[in-house]
C-alpha cells in the first residue's frame, strides 16, 4: 500500500491509497460509505490483491479524514460534489496507474449512490453497490432514532462547531455543509432525487452496466425498502440482488458497517469478491424484478 494525492476537477486535494499486486485481474476502485475513512477498506482491498485483483484504489472524500478541506479553501463543500467531482477522480487515477487493465467498482453505501452522481458508469464492466441506500428516516429500521441524531443532535451541532464532530458517533467528522445536505436528503421521501441543487441525479438513468446490490439483513439503515428505493432509478441497469443474514454466514451481527470487518472474510467476503474479479453471480443472488421487497 502507498499513499496518493491527486486533485478533483475544480481544483480539491484528495487521500487515496493504493494496492498494488501481480495479478492479472481488473483494477477495483472502492468508494466509501459517508463518515468512513478509506483506510476501513484496508483489510478488504489487501484480501482483492491476494485473490487477483491488479490495483485496488481507495479514497477519502472530500472533508472526510484524509482529504480534509486545505487552508484558505473558500467554496462550500456539497456533499453531491463527492459523487460528481471526487469519484471521477479517483476513477482517472486508478485508470492511470492500472494502465489497460479492465475496471470494476464496489460502492459502500453513498459509494453506491456515487456511481449515479458521476456519470461515469460506462467506465466500469461492472459494480458492486454494499449496503447502498436511499437514506430518506422513514424507511429506516429505526425511524425516530434516526430523525433525532441526524436533525436535533447532528444539525444544532454543527452551528457552532462548523462541523459534525467525530464523537457524534456517525463515524469520521464532516463539514458542518455536508451534513446537512444529508440531513435535508434523509428528510426527503425522494431523498437526493428532489434536490433541485442536485441535478447530477439525471445520470442514474444512463448507467447500464451490471450492478450487484449486496443488502445485510441486521442493517437499520439498509432494510429492503431504503435498499429499493436507491435501485429503482438505476432503471436501466441489469441489477442482481443479493441479501446476507448474519444468523446464517457470520459471527455475530454485521448491520450497515460489518461487512468490511476482517473477521468476515471466509464468510461474506469470497461470494462478493468472485463478483467483483470474475463476474460470477453469486448463489442466491436473484434479478431485481424477481426480487420481493417488504
Amino acid at each position: 500500500m502507498r499513499q496518493i494525492s491527486f486533485e478533483a476537477s475544480d481544483g480539491y486535494p484528495l487521500s487515496g491509497s493504493i494496492f498494488e499486486g501481480t495479478g492479472a485481474g481488473p483494477a477495483v476502485l472502492i468508494s466509501p460509505a459517508a463518515a468512513v475513512p478509506a483506510k476501513f477498506y484496508r483489510h478488504f482491498a489487501d484480501r482483492l490483491i491476494r485473490f487477483g485483483a491488479s490495483t485496488v484504489l481507495t479514497y477519502d472524500y472530500r472533508g472526510v479524514a484524509a482529504s480534509v478541506a486545505p487552508k484558505g479553501w473558500k467554496a462550500r463543500l456539497n456533499m453531491k460534489d463527492w459523487g460528481a467531482l471526487d469519484f471521477p477522480a479517483a476513477l482517472d487515477n486508478l485508470k492511470r496507474i492500472s494502465g489497460p487493465h479492465p475496471l470494476v467498482g464496489i460502492g459502500h453505501s453513498f459509494g453506491g449512490v456515487a456511481l449515479g452522481l458521476s456519470n461515469r458508469s460506462s467506465d466500469f464492466q461492472r459494480y458492486t453497490a454494499l449496503a447502498s441506500l436511499s437514506g430518506y428516516y422513514r424507511n429506516t429500521a429505526e425511524p425516530f432514532a434516526v430523525f433525532a441524531r441526524m436533525n436535533l443532535l447532528g444539525v444544532p451541532l454543527t452551528i457552532p462547531f462548523g462541523k459534525f464532530p467525530k464523537w457524534g458517533g456517525l463515524g469520521e467528522a464532516l463539514p458542518g455543509s455536508v451534513f446537512r445536505d444529508w440531513a435535508r436528503w434523509c428528510r426527503n421521501p425522494n431523498f437526493l432525487f428532489a434536490d433541485p441543487k442536485v441535478p447530477e441525479a439525471r445520470h442514474f438513468q444512463s448507467v447500464r452496466i451490471p450492478i450487484l446490490s449486496v443488502g445485510i439483513t441486521d442493517d437499520v439503515w439498509g432494510t429492503p425498502k431504503a435498499v429499493d428505493a436507491l435501485l429503482v432509478h438505476y432503471n436501466n441497469a441489469a441489477i442482481r440482488e443479493l441479501w446476507l443474514s448474519p444468523h446464517e454466514s457470520a459471527p455475530g451481527p454485521v448491520g450497515h458497517l460489518g461487512f468490511f470487518r476482517k473477521q468476515h472474510e471466509e464468510t461474506l467476503w469470497p461470494a462478493v469478491i468472485d463478483w467483483i474479479l470474475h463476474g460470477q453471480v453469486p448463489m442466491g443472488a436473484t434479478s431485481r424484478h424477481e426480487t420481493q421487497v417488504a
